[in-house]
């Protein structure tokens, strides 16, 4: 659809940028802090640990300096289960506490609304020892450390995310490190994660409401739009499918209190049901969340299941499986560009993502990931040229504004990441931020803060709330 007169970007629109406590802080054993999942995972040879990542936690006032003289209205960033609770449980580590006290309160103090992502990958590992989120156990050690965020921090918190890439996580368990060695099972087993997941999330949803209720509070899922790989209906159904257990699972129960119905049938056929106790559907059922955050990095294409081996095939890069045996199989799209670690770049399917959603939900969005990794490179004079960050960026935030146009509430943008931080998946040399952190893979150099290129494009971009982007 074309448009004679674009809408700008709202007043009050919340442009800023994200990041995750394991990929960025750094400090991974200091001041109480137990380790998580992520900590105690196997990680590539070729590639650094989340030990010191960018340092943030003995950086963070100056990082913090860098976001204020972008211009950034808020910053979305995630709490480290294990710096409050060490153990997942227990005692609070009141060293913890102060730490996001601290973070917080220099925030505010620049004019930058926090925005809080609970649970971001990094579960206690002593939670993982006891069955991690397939303990039933585990929705109860969540929504106590929520109840704990919310009184610390509620007076002055008002935007909470519950649970980052919900989706990732049980698509990609193996990947992620929250599946226990010896399970026969694993898809059933992370479906019955998940479904204690939405469980923990119905619940903190809730509480938020009543313990902070002049905040808001969402979940923070990672959603694309799928396309058919031709015009056969065949692929067009494969679609739908996937899109359907990619997306909607999650939502659906999350907005609509109810399992997708296309999904729980997949669950069905696969024999993935979770096991539903007694009251599980209430807890689900008038959840109510105040927004939808969702991460978009690309879209993805898909065909017709061959219903035999070849549907499945594997990205050697991340481990990651491709194709589902008996519903879809991956599909190349010729019409999208690459970035060099291989993703398909799409901002007109962020576009297309962005009213999928409102037509399907009715909530505001909030875009909490958005980014281009790449293999940055520090010239002599501290110069970083990423044009190719502003080009990803700035073609992403005209659809933004289309989408708006086409009657999208979308309320804030807040692309990955706001500094250089480690890459779950291929380490610090993956880079995505505004700022370049002086480090390479393993040596930690002088971790020196460096404005890139794209640093200053971005100012331009906020101080003219998105209606400047050359």
């Amino acid at each position: 659809m074309f448009h004679k007169t674009l809408k700008p970007f709202p007043k009050d629109f919340l442009w800023g940028a994200s990041t995750s406590a394991y990929q960025v802080e750094g400090a991974w054993n200091e001041d109480g802090k137990g380790p998580s999942v992520m900590d105690m995972g196997k990680h590539p040879e070729d590639t650094t640990n989340f030990e010191v990542t960018s340092d943030h936690y003995h950086h963070y006032k100056e990082d913090i300096k860098l976001m204020a003289e972008m211009g950034f209205k808020v910053y979305r960033f995630s709490i480290a289960w294990t710096r409050i609770f060490p153990e997942g449980t227990g005692e609070i580590n009141a060293k913890g506490v102060q730490f996001y006290n601290n973070l917080i309160n220099e925030l505010l103090s620049h004019n930058i609304e926090p925005i809080i992502t609970m649970y971001h990958f990094d579960l206690p590992y002593a939670l993982q020892l006891t069955g991690g989120w397939s303990n039933r156990a585990t929705i109860n050690a969540f929504e106590n450390f929520a109840k704990v965020l919310f009184e610390q921090y509620g007076d002055r918190v008002k935007y909470w995310l519950t649970i980052n890439e919900q989706n990732m996580m049980i698509l990609h368990g193996s990947a992620l490190g929250i599946v226990r060695p010896g399970v026969e099972n694993i898809q059933k087993e992370l479906y019955q994660q998940n479904h204690h997941m939405l469980l923990a999330q119905a619940k903190v949803i809730k509480l938020g409401h009543v313990m902070c209720p002049n905040a808001k509070i969402g979940p923070a899922p990672n959603i694309t739009t799928i396309y058919p790989a031709t015009s056969k209906p065949e692929d067009i159904l494969a679609a739908s499918s996937w899109s359907a257990i990619r997306n909607w699972l999650y939502l659906d129960v999350a907005v609509f209190g109810r399992y997708n119905t296309v999904a729980w049938s997949f669950l069905e056929e696969k024999g993935y049901t979770p096991t539903i106790e007694e009251g599980d559907m209430e807890i689900l059922s008038g959840t109510k969340p105040d927004f939808i955050a969702f991460n978009y990095y690309s879209t993805s294409t898909v065909a017709a299941s061959e219903n035999n081996s070849s549907d499945v095939s594997s990205n050697g890069d991340q481990q990651i499986v491709i194709g589902e045996l008996g519903v879809y199989r991956g599909a190349a799209n010729p019409n999208l560009q690459k970035t060099e670690f291989g993703w398909d770049i799409d901002p007109i399917g962020f576009r297309n993502t962005l009213r999928e959603l409102n037509d399907r939900y009715d909530l505001p969005l909030l875009v909490t990931e958005n980014g281009l990794g790449a293999f940055d490179k520090l010239e002599e004079g501290d110069i970083i040229n990423d044009d190719y960050r502003i080009d990803f960026l700035r073609k992403h935030i005209e659809q933004a504004k289309l989408a708006i146009t086409d009657g999208v509430k979308l309320i804030g943008y807040c692309p990955w990441s706001a500094i250089d931080l480690v890459s779950t998946h291929q380490g610090f040399g993956k880079r995505y931020g505004f700022v370049f952190v002086n480090r390479d893979e393993f040596d930690l150099k002088d971790l020196r803060r460096i404005r890139k290129k794209s640093f200053y494009w971005y100012k331009r971009v906020i101080s003219a709330n998105g209606e400047d982007l050359v």
